[in-house]
């Protein structure tokens, strides 16, 4: 396996300054209110808390101090800081990338398509996972995260 750069970003894709405007606007109507409460969150953690923080392709990426895994927003992402477990965290910005580009074709829908199952599958599944050996991935918006991840960042995710 080659080492893996916890640092690496997504590499920016070649896309028009359109296209990039485009990402934005929709993001920012679109997607006001799933941004608008990530972006809030994302100026606490980085600039009052001062918790790490790092772009990575149209997203921004929070390192936090807590036990969740990831957690996405609209163009905002707050991840568990586990540089320890390189090859969990690289996955993790992926999958969590693969949720920015589900709230750019949802926006306010995000919450009913994506969010809510995912919490819920999360918090309240866990054990049913482990006893019936169900990957978290199975659930359709997060193996739909992973496709999207992998397809937006142009990054493999590593088998797990």
């Amino acid at each position: 396996m080659n080492k893996i750069d916890i640092n690496q970003t997504a590499p920016t894709v070649k896309r028009s300054k359109i296209f990039d405007i485009f990402f934005c606007a929709v993001q920012w109507t679109w997607g006001l209110s799933v941004n608008l409460v990530g972006g809030i969150a994302y100026l606490i953690c980085t600039k009052i808390l001062g918790y790490g923080h790092q772009k990575f392709g149209y997203s921004h990426i929070v390192y936090m101090p807590w036990n969740q895994g990831g957690l996405s927003m609209g163009t905002f992402i707050f991840i568990r800081d586990e540089k320890e477990k390189i090859e969990w965290l690289y996955n993790c910005r992926i999958h969590e990338y693969g949720h920015t580009w589900q709230c750019l074709l949802l926006g306010p829908l995000y919450y009913i398509v994506v969010a809510i199952p995912s919490v819920i599958w999360c918090n309240c599944f866990e054990n049913y996972r482990k006893k019936n050996n169900v990957s978290y991935y199975k659930l359709y918006c997060e193996a739909w995260a992973n496709a999207w991840g992998e397809k937006f960042s142009e990054m493999k995710r590593i088998e797990e």
